[in-house]
């Protein structure tokens, strides 16, 4: 009755994206669609910058699902010139860019009910937050994933208090760089080491869903 409550007045979309979580997480990680995304924005202000970019891609059976994929770009209101020269998007130029709100509707038809993989996923999903909150609804359902965390949990990482960066768990990796700081290559490259982080994790048994979370029953991280 009480969630009958909350939905009511909530947009068809929102409802649509809710009503995705009435089913169980498997624990089986070959049976979870994973969706690892990054986001470009003006700035690190959550409160007064914007988003640029979205980058999306699907990891299924523990594969890159490269036909599963997305990547949005974000109409300018506010903009920053001083971080072009970062992500190389212009306030105008060539692509095909959506107002924000159409942005975040199409972006919650994707991930649907999936577990969100990010690197130093904390700012990613507040900056969703934030434009959620602009369109008066709640914040994200999704569990959420950060790789910088996740590689604290491996055998490869020699220091726990050090925050790495998405360049060192490349190096650590052995990754190439392609498309640095574009939303969609960056999740591209989160989404190859989230894999490395998974198998070596698995060496010492077999790995649940559960088993990646510090806490399996948190969702979100903000």
């Amino acid at each position: 009755m009480f969630s009958r409550i909350l939905k009511r007045g909530k947009p068809e979309f929102w409802k649509a994206y809710t009503g995705h979580f009435k089913e169980k997480l498997p624990q089986d990680l070959h049976a979870v669609r994973f969706v690892v995304f990054d986001t470009e924005t003006t700035g690190l202000d959550v409160r007064k910058d914007r988003l640029l970019s979205i980058g999306a891609l699907s990891v299924f059976h523990l594969k890159i699902d490269v036909g599963d994929s997305l990547e949005l770009y974000v109409k300018q209101e506010v903009f920053n010139a001083g971080t072009v020269g970062i992500h190389g998007i212009l306030k105008e130029g060539g692509l095909l860019k959506l107002a924000e709100e159409e942005a975040i509707i199409t972006f919650l038809g994707y991930i649907k009910n999936s577990v969100l993989v990010a690197h130093h996923a904390a700012f990613d999903i507040a900056m969703i937050n934030e434009s959620l909150a602009r369109m008066g609804l709640p914040k994200l359902k999704n569990k959420v994933l950060d790789t910088g965390v996740l590689f604290k949990k491996t055998t490869l990482c020699e220091n726990k208090e050090n925050r790495h960066s998405l360049d060192q768990l490349c190096a650590i990796f052995k990754l190439r760089q392609h498309d640095r700081h574009t939303a969609a290559g960056d999740a591209f490259l989160t989404g190859l080491v989230f894999l490395k982080i998974v198998s070596n994790l698995s060496r010492s048994g077999k790995l649940k869903v559960s088993d990646l979370f510090f806490n399996s029953e948190r969702r979100g991280l903000l």
